[in-house]
């Protein structure tokens, strides 16, 4: 089955061409597309994509939600696979979300690791291999079936935050859903910029504030008040 890779960027001049590079590099056949959808850069980011001769569009609305839904509607592929754009995917991944789809799963994802050795990132990490919802990000990247994504109507672009948590657990209350047993790699810039575990607290307690039902106005106001 085909597949159509949907990259949302924002200035992302700096990790671009190698997302791009390695999803070309470690996958096989089943590459109908790359889709880059930007949410207004003001990088280089957008030229840098339209020079490796992927598929690139400006999102008509802002945040990440509007943009992978954006892309979505641009896809010609089978499955779509939503890959953050500081995510290298794993060697084979076309393959694995093949067999995967084609063993009836209608969707999943991949464990995750960083490209930091640090021994709590690795405990980060760790957890990811559990079918656990509290447990799923967007940096595991996430494929689905083209007709499963548009009956679910996509992402919810009232989400600033959490759209990925959100749209996982819709997944899996009506359909099939796959943790692959292979990883990706994510950067943990962010975590070196802001420290290990200021950080990995201040996304927890966005965690627990949104299944408490906080706004999500709030919620960024609250992370932008403990990170830079």
């Amino acid at each position: 089955m085909s597949i159509s890779i949907i990259i949302p960027t924002l200035n992302e001049a700096d990790s671009i061409p190698e997302t791009i590079e390695k999803v070309r590099r470690h996958s096989n056949d089943h590459i109908l597309e790359t889709i880059i959808v930007d949410g207004g850069s003001n990088d280089a980011t957008v030229d840098i994509a339209k020079a490796t001769d992927v598929k690139t569009f400006k999102s008509p609305e802002k945040g990440r939600a509007a943009q992978m839904n954006f892309g979505a509607k641009q896809a010609t592929g089978e499955i779509l696979y939503f890959l953050h754009a500081d995510t290298h995917p794993p060697n084979n991944f076309d393959d694995s979300i093949n067999k995967a789809v084609k063993r009836g799963y209608h969707a999943g994802c991949f464990q995750l690791t960083f490209d930091d050795d640090h021994f709590l990132l690795r405990l980060y990490g760790w957890f990811t291999r559990f079918n656990i919802d509290l447990f799923r990000f967007g940096d595991q990247s996430l494929f689905i079936k083209k007709d499963t994504f548009h009956e679910l109507q996509g992402f919810r672009e009232d989400h600033i935050v959490m759209e990925d948590q959100e749209f996982i657990r819709r997944i899996k209350q009506k359909f099939s859903f796959i943790i692959l047993d292979d990883h990706v790699i994510t950067s943990a810039q962010k975590y070196r910029d802001n420290g290990i575990i200021k950080l990995q607290l201040v996304f927890t307690l966005i965690l627990l504030l949104y299944y408490m039902g906080i706004e999500q106005g709030k919620l960024v106001k609250i992370y932008k008040w403990f990170i830079d």
